[in-house]
């Protein structure tokens, strides 16, 4: 006679991962084994579950991450120059703590943008928040925004995550209006959130690729000099998976 009362009870105060557990505890015949403290640590797990999955799912959906890639899936076996030590540490996200950086360089194909997803989403599963940007469509929202007041509130929200990934880096100069943006963008996070960058080119090019010699040293002075590097090199994962498969087939 209680079963009803107690769900409704429990729905109306948003413990709905409780009442899941009260109904399948209850279907499953072990209610009357239980005792009370049981039937409590019981719900009280469930309930801290379903909150748990559900901020990880809403993390995951604002990142936006390019690739749907965990950090436990990684094929080390590929030559691509990736320090397997040096990951399994990032993975951590000790790296993060510190407010670090990380620069992933390498040709294009070498699973750059993978690897970013993978330290992103487990950023997430440690209950980060995180947010993946290409740098070209990055610059052009930025540009727009600046037209129907939109610009500052975009700047906050690149600057409060924990985690910003920066991917395709330096795929062209930057004009006027994308050095200002990107330096504060750097100026609001150094010291106290991380970011990823991952280029084509190394980083000994990046000086020329912002253009003007004093942005130059501002932002790479933010971004570099704290910052964890993945050179990475080989063949283009992509064109190797597509001769394998054309050979399988």
């Amino acid at each position: 006679m209680l079963t009803h009362p107690t769900l409704n009870q429990l729905h109306a105060l948003g413990l709905h991962g409780m009442a899941k557990a009260f109904v399948d505890i209850q279907a499953s015949g072990d209610a009357a084994s239980l005792g009370h403290a049981e039937w409590l640590a019981l719900l009280l797990e469930r309930e801290a579950s379903l909150r748990h999955d559900k901020r990880l799912s809403a993390r995951l959906r604002y990142a936006k991450l390019r690739q749907q890639a965990c950090v436990e899936d990684i094929d080390y076996r590929t030559p691509r120059g990736l320090d397997r030590a040096l990951f399994a540490q990032l993975a951590e996200g000790s790296w993060i703590d510190a407010h670090a950086n990380l620069l992933i360089c390498g040709p294009a194909g070498v699973g750059k943008s993978w690897l970013a997803s993978a330290l992103g989403n487990k950023a997430c599963r440690d209950n980060r928040t995180v947010l993946y940007q290409r740098v070209p469509r990055l610059f052009s929202e930025l540009a727009l925004a600046r037209g129907d007041g939109r610009h500052q509130r975009l700047l906050r929200a690149l600057g409060r995550v924990d985690l910003l990934i920066l991917d395709d880096w330096g795929l062209e100069p930057l004009d006027a209006a994308a050095r200002h943006d990107l330096l504060e963008i750097l100026e609001d996070r150094y010291g106290r959130r991380s970011t990823i960058v991952t280029s084509q080119l190394p980083v000994d090019q990046w000086h020329a690729l912002i253009g003007d010699p004093t942005y130059a040293d501002a932002v790479l002075d933010r971004l570099v000099h704290n910052a964890h590097r993945l050179e990475l090199s080989g063949e283009s994962l992509r064109r190797v998976r597509a001769q394998q498969a054309a050979r399988t087939a």
